[in-house]
């Protein structure tokens, strides 16, 4: 169950990516109730939130787990949203954080709950591979009040 904060936290992060106009073809989901209640939140605040994909193998999974889910994506979606767990979303980035990106050390020492990597995939869904694409932002919600 999301705790107060982490309800905050996702309905804040959803205002802040509507704010920036963000608007998203898919969204990968872990099957786990934090993330779905996660992405439920974010979603009301959402101009055209997709329908998410829940994914059990995204519960338990690895960084490179993570990545051969990604590589089934469908070639049309040009936006994706992943509500995964840390630390597998950061490593995730990590991995496939290739030559440009930016803010690497903040994500190797690790990110807080609710903060988004964005990253540009260049290629192919299919052909996304380690050290492909570009980390381009760390966009971290606002704590508490």
């Amino acid at each position: 169950m999301l705790a107060p904060s982490g309800r905050r936290q996702a309905t804040a992060a959803g205002a802040a990516m509507a704010a920036d106009g963000l608007r998203f073809d898919a969204a990968l989901v872990s099957s786990a109730v934090r993330t779905r209640q996660t992405w439920e939140l974010v979603a009301e605040r959402l101009s055209g939130a997709p329908t998410a994909e829940v994914r059990d193998d995204l519960y338990d999974a690895t960084a490179r787990t993570a990545l051969e889910v990604l590589r089934h994506v469908e070639d049309g979606v040009a936006t994706l949203l992943v509500v995964g767990h840390e630390p597998v979303m950061s490593s995730l980035a990590l991995l496939l954080a290739g030559p440009g990106s930016e803010h690497l050390h903040e994500v190797r020492a690790g990110v807080p709950t609710a903060t988004r990597c964005i990253l540009a995939v260049p290629s192919s869904w299919a052909d996304l591979a380690p050290r492909s694409a570009v980390l381009t932002a760390v966009v971290r919600t606002a704590a508490d009040s």
